[in-house]
């Protein structure tokens, strides 16, 4: 039978109750409604008794307030991202961020029964024209308070819920609609890879955009790489996790983290181009030189991209990669084709996610099994994956259409 523990004094302790060895303090351990580990400290065992039964009586109180809907949004938030126990910390990081940024010391500190439809389209209009949100990340913020109101709803807080139908009538008002990725056309994708191949200042970054452009990778797998998952024997990559980089809650210093993938779909092999065997040479090259990526992460290492400080890139610095590449080719271009008396080339403002769309579209143009497709992709559904298609297709169809033109033009 175990044994009660007991103060200096021999008085029987409760459950969460501890007296520190080195200065005899009380303290009072408990988990809040939201899931939070806190502590309440005493010099004495019936002040901190005291302050037990205080913080019993605020924590009913909130209940109550919830329960009676007096509680504010922030409250409402907070007590469902306390129902969200199997996210990802990169994912609920992501989500506290965007709350926390656009929504906390507004809209949040607004009651829950005194808001109205009109608020939250009052409210998203703002977001939108004051701070000029894109509409894309207006959708994130609506993916965050539509099931948190939902909660509400189903605890028979609210009747309806004021955030639904908001975004349909956003999009019919402004005409605004959620941005489309579209994939580099194939003269796009060359005058970059050339431009990159050309240039001194960029031409380090070339194995990791080619890998990107020739494997189809999201960010995170293509910079988690690891020696160990290349076969060189029978060129293929195993891509069985990804890295994230994203900012803690405490501080919002941003850390690594290594990460299987989030649905079986996303382990998956793929075949090694030629171009991309070439890649991982100049890789391996550069390790003779500069000596390996010497980072851990959660244990593993032996990563294969690293940056001048000998750890592997973040998402964030690749990206800004890309804008200044773009920025630089397209100013040579303009005056380039001013010279040569022709319209420039210019490049579109992309991110590494759109190198992994224009993969697929470069796979979708030379393969029409697209079982295959998703299987190379990592897609969970099939939906994603025929979208992808039917844009590259159309594209297609269109140059087809052009090829003939020009042809029948001369019968004429």
């Amino acid at each position: 039978m175990a044994q009660s523990r007991k103060d200096a004094r021999g008085r029987v302790l409760r459950k969460g109750e501890v007296q520190r060895k080195q200065d005899n303090r009380y303290i009072y351990t408990y988990v809040n409604p939201l899931g939070k580990r806190k502590f309440v400290y005493a010099t004495d065992l019936m002040t901190l008794r005291e302050k037990e039964k205080e913080l019993m009586r605020d924590q009913l109180d909130g209940l109550d307030r919830y329960a009676a809907g007096k509680s504010s949004v922030n409250d409402l938030f907070d007590r469902y991202m306390a129902t969200k126990r199997n996210l990802r910390d990169t994912t609920k990081s992501t989500y506290v961020y965007m709350y926390d940024h656009f929504v906390r010391d507004t809209f949040g500190q607004k009651k829950l029964l005194g808001i109205k439809y009109s608020d939250v389209l009052q409210f998203y209009l703002y977001l939108l024209n004051d701070k000029e949100l894109k509409i894309s990340t207006l959708d994130s913020i609506h993916c965050l308070l539509h099931p948190a109101f939902q909660l509400a709803v189903r605890d028979d807080i609210l009747r309806k819920n004021p955030t639904e139908g908001v975004m349909k009538e956003l999009t019919k008002r402004t005409g605004m609609h959620r941005g489309v990725r579209h994939a580099l056309t194939v003269d796009e994708q060359r005058v970059f890879m050339e431009y990159i191949s050309n240039s001194p200042v960029y031409v380090h970054w070339w194995p990791l955009f080619t890998v990107l452009l020739g494997t189809g990778c999201r960010i995170g797998e293509a910079i988690g790489l690891r020696w160990k998952d290349i076969n060189f024997k029978n060129k293929t990559i195993s891509i069985n996790h990804t890295i994230t980089y994203y900012p803690t809650s405490k501080d919002r210093e941003c850390v690594y983290k290594y990460h299987e993938p989030k649905t079986e779909s996303g382990i998956r092999t793929i075949p090694i181009l030629d171009v991309v065997n070439d890649a991982f040479d100049i890789l391996k090259e550069d390790e003779i030189d500069n000596g390996p990526n010497e980072q851990v992460i959660d244990g593993h290492s032996g990563f294969i991209f690293q940056n001048r400080y000998g750890k592997i890139p973040n998402p964030q610095t690749v990206n800004g990669a890309i804008k200044r590449i773009i920025s630089s080719y397209n100013d040579g271009e303009i005056i380039t084709a001013k010279k040569e008396g022709r319209e420039p080339l210019l490049l579109p403002d992309f991110s590494c996610h759109h190198l992994r769309h224009t993969f697929a579209t470069r796979l979708c143009e030379a393969e029409t099994n697209l079982k295959v497709i998703q299987a190379i992709m990592g897609h969970k559904n099939i939906e994603t994956t025929m979208d992808i298609y039917a844009e590259a297709t159309d594209r297609k169809k269109t140059e087809a259409f052009e090829h003939l033109a020009s042809k029948l033009d001369n019968l004429f």
